[in-house]
Formats: structure tokens, C-alpha cells, sequence
């Protein structure tokens, strides 16, 4: 008798699986189980230990925290929403500020800075006057908070520095003057590819080249900077479940090897949530369950904080309904089906570890590419990566004009009894604003817009 149960069973072969799956199609083509991404990358039916090669894979946080969302436009109403959210199982905070006279000391002395991980982001970008005051307000006090500064990514996603070149660039340098005050100073947005309709390889490649910049420039004027250089990436989700877990496996083994040039620490932090891309205004509840797959792909991926969305973000005003569905989400993934209990959970998948594999080496390709051709901020510039994002957008654009890409509710299987014409609060379309700009921004879109516009004119006649 078998000492275990494994050794009454003779080893399978990768070639014998494919012959047996040969037979069982009885003449049909092998080839027609492979699925073509738009990545490029062909996805076989099955994957075995013959094909896998182990390789080192980038620390995994070993627990994750669900984060929630606040813009901060009075002081005391941001206390009031922040102190609910903590009561009803927030963890950790994400405060934006929309407004100048915030009370940050009376701010931050509402909760528990020592327990509670805190980012901060300014609408306005940071000033020397106000980073002093966070500085002055956390001397001496144990706390998590860290700062979210992106000048690259607010130029990438409007299409104008905060103020010009010089004066961001000397922003960044003031609030690299405070890293022995804040666990992390820079967050990097690649949200703003994934919402454009960027292929998952260019979210990578030009996220690299993204944060390489902010590398280059403190190598060239504060390289002693680089020594605790920790960035933040902020990382938004689609529905391609698995290739997102491979996406955020993938976003640590190429920074690790970038930092590594830069003599940079290779460890950073991943705020994930999920994309407003494939989001639909009609059979707006399918939405639950997009963001659902996305937190939970999210959460296999390794990501430090996940942060969801509700359902009706884009198109109500913030409600306690939305806000509390979308917070319980996570936390049922976290107490109800145990996505707390295991790190690393997507180690040892043949086929996860082939995607990660594959994503990293065609997006550190891109990367090359770019640097050669002058680097990110070049290339933004001359309008060649907003053009490779729109090439790429349209072609998921014409999928799912075709119904090759389905989103539920929308593009297949529709209730044409559903009427939202009378349901929107807030504008949930693609925002067109007539001014100059110094390049053209990246455009984020949902897929679904142009047919729901012609549904809401159908409903107004």
C-alpha cells in the first residue's frame, strides 16, 4: 500500500495530457482551445510542470487592508464620514483634499494615526506651506501617514503641469525633503491607462517608464533620496481575472529590477481598486459583481490596500447605500471567504506564473523602447503614448461595438424596459473641456458611453 495517496498514481507527462486532449476532440483542431489576448499572449488550454520555470518572485504583503476613499472639501464633515467608515470596519484611509483651508491638525487628531494607514493627496498639489504644517503636525508622533505626490501623473492625466515644469519639479523636491517624516511620498496613477483602454502590457511598460522618471531625477539632482525612495502605485483592476492577478505579480518583479539599477529599495506599496472602464450605466447591479472579481483579483495579486468602488459612483452623488455595499464587499471577502487568511495565495499556479512571465518581459520591452526613444515625459509629449493607449482603445471599442466584448446588460442581453434617464445625478460621461492644454491628456472613457448616450436620447423621445 501507497504511503500517500500520490503514489498510486504514475506521474502525467505535458505531452501525454496533449495527446489525450487530441483524442478526446476527436479531429477537431488543438488549436481552437487557445485563446488569443489582445495582450499577446496565447493562452493554452492547460499548463504543466514540464513547461514551468521557477523563478524569484517580489515579496507579497502578508495581510491586506480595505481602504476607503474620501474627498475632503470641510473639515468637519470629512470627520464625521471618516469616523463612521472606521465604526463599520475601514481599516486604513485615502483622504484627498479639495480645498485649501483644511484643518489638517484638527484633522488628523480625530483618529488614530498610530493604527490607522493614512494617504494624503492634494487636488492642488502640495505646497512647501502645507507640507510644512504636516510635518510640524506628525513631529515627534508615531503614525502611517504617507503623501501621494504625482506631478508626472496629474500632467498625464490633464494634459498641464499644477503650475509649469520648474515649479513641480521643485514641489517633488520639497516633498523628498520629508521622507524621514512620511512613509511614502510618491504615488504612482496608472489608473489613468487602464481607464483610457490601455492593453495590460503598456499599463506595466508605461508605468515603468512613469516612475523611472521620478528615478532618473533624483539620481541626477537628490541622489541621496534614492536610498529611501519607496513609491506607492495606484493601480486600477479590470475584469481579465486572472492576467490582473498576473498584472500586480508582474508591477513588483519590474520595479524590483528597476530600483535595483538606482541602488533603490525594491519594495512599494499597492493601492488597487477596481477600473471604471467596463462600468455600465443600464443593469447598473451587474457592476456588483465586476467590482467583486476585480477586488478579488486584486487581493490574489498581492495588493497592500484594496479599495472599492460603488456601483452607482459615476453617476450618483456619494450615498450611505453605495458606500456601504461596496465597503461590505471587501469585508466579506475578508471575514466570510477568508482571502485574509493565506499570503502568497497564487504561488505555485503554472498558469499565473506563466502570465506574470509573459506580461513582464513584453512590458520591459515597451519600456526599453521608450527609454531609447527619449523616455516617458519625451514621448508624452510628442503625443506617441496617448496614440498607442487610443490605438489600443479603439480596437476594444470596435470588440465591443461588435459584441465580441461583452458587458451584461449593456451590448448583450439588455432589458429594454430599463430606463435610467431619470436615475442620473451626476454627469457619467466623457467630460469635454474647451481649453489649452500643453499636450493632449489621456483620455479616460468608459467602454459602454456612446451606446448608453444613444439609449438616454431613445428614452427621452
Amino acid at each position: 500500500m501507497p504511503k500517500t495517496l500520490f503514489e498510486g498514481f504514475n506521474e502525467v507527462s505535458s505531452k501525454e495530457w496533449k495527446q489525450k486532449i487530441q483524442a478526446d476532440l476527436k479531429g477537431e483542431d488543438y488549436e481552437n482551445l487557445i485563446f488569443h489576448s489582445r495582450e499577446g499572449i496565447d493562452v493554452k488550454p492547460f499548463y504543466h510542470l514540464d513547461d514551468f520555470t521557477e523563478r524569484e518572485i517580489s515579496a507579497t504583503p502578508e495581510k491586506w487592508q480595505v481602504i476607503e476613499k474620501f474627498e475632503i472639501d470641510d473639515t468637519d464633515k470629512g470627520i464625521t464620514a471618516i469616523k463612521h467608515a472606521l465604526s463599520k470596519g475601514t481599516e486604513a484611509l485615502w483622504l484627498q483634499l479639495t480645498a485649501d483651508d483644511i484643518d489638517l491638525k484638527k484633522l488628523f487628531n480625530s483618529f488614530d494615526i498610530a493604527q490607522i494607514p493614512v494617504f494624503v493627496e492634494s487636488n492642488n498639489s502640495f505646497t512647501e506651506e502645507n507640507l510644512a504644517e504636516l510635518g510640524r503636525i506628525l513631529e515627534n508622533k508615531k503614525h502611517q501617514v504617507s503623501l501621494g505626490v504625482d506631478i508626472i501623473g496629474h500632467l498625464a492625466a490633464s494634459g498641464n503641469w499644477h503650475k509649469n515644469l520648474k515649479a513641480d519639479f521643485k514641489t517633488l523636491e520639497t516633498a523628498v525633503s520629508y521622507q524621514k517624516t512620511f512613509p511614502q511620498i510618491l504615488s504612482i496613477n496608472t489608473a489613468v491607462y487602464q481607464n483610457a483602454g490601455a492593453t495590460i502590457v503598456q499599463e506595466l511598460a508605461y508605468s515603468l517608464a512613469h516612475v523611472n522618471e521620478y528615478l532618473n531625477y533624483l539620481h541626477q539632482n537628490k541622489p541621496e533620496a534614492l536610498q529611501n525612495f519607496k513609491p506607492t502605485f495606484k493601480v486600477a483592476c479590470g475584469s481579465n481575472y486572472f492576467f490582473e492577478i498576473a498584472k500586480l505579480r508582474a508591477l513588483r518583479n519590474l520595479y524590483a529590477s528597476i530600483a535595483q539599477a538606482y541602488s533603490a529599495p525594491e519594495a512599494i506599496k499597492i493601492l488597487a481598486f477596481p477600473t471604471l472602464r467596463n462600468k455600465t450605466l443600464y443593469d447598473y447591479n451587474v457592476n456588483l459583481l465586476r467590482t467583486t472579481t476585480e477586488c478579488m483579483s486584486a487581493i490574489l495579486g498581492g495588493a497592500d490596500y484594496v479599495c472599492n468602488i460603488a456601483y452607482d459612483s459615476f453617476y450618483h452623488k456619494k450615498n450611505e447605500f453605495g458606500t456601504r455595499i461596496a465597503r461590505n464587499q471587501l469585508l466579506i471577502l475578508k471575514e466570510e471567504s477568508y482571502f485574509n487568511k493565506v499570503s502568497n495565495i497564487s504561488d505555485g499556479s503554472y498558469y499565473i506564473e506563466e502570465l506574470t512571465q509573459k506580461l513582464s518581459e513584453k512590458a520591459l520591452k515597451i519600456f526599453k523602447d521608450i527609454e531609447k526613444g527619449g523616455g516617458y515625459l519625451k514621448q508624452l509629449k510628442e503625443g506617441i503614448i496617448q496614440r498607442k493607449i487610443s490605438e489600443s482603445a479603439k480596437k476594444e471599442e470596435n470588440s465591443f461595438k461588435e459584441a465580441n466584448k461583452v458587458l451584461v446588460g449593456t451590448n448583450k442581453y439588455k432589458n429594454e424596459e430599463d430606463k435610467m434617464a431619470t436615475e442620473i445625478e451626476i454627469d457619467p460621461f466623457l467630460k469635454v473641456e474647451k481649453r489649452r492644454t500643453l499636450l493632449q491628456p489621456i483620455i479616460q472613457k468608459r467602454l459602454a458611453e456612446s451606446l448608453e448616450r444613444k439609449r438616454l436620447a431613445e428614452e427621452e423621445n
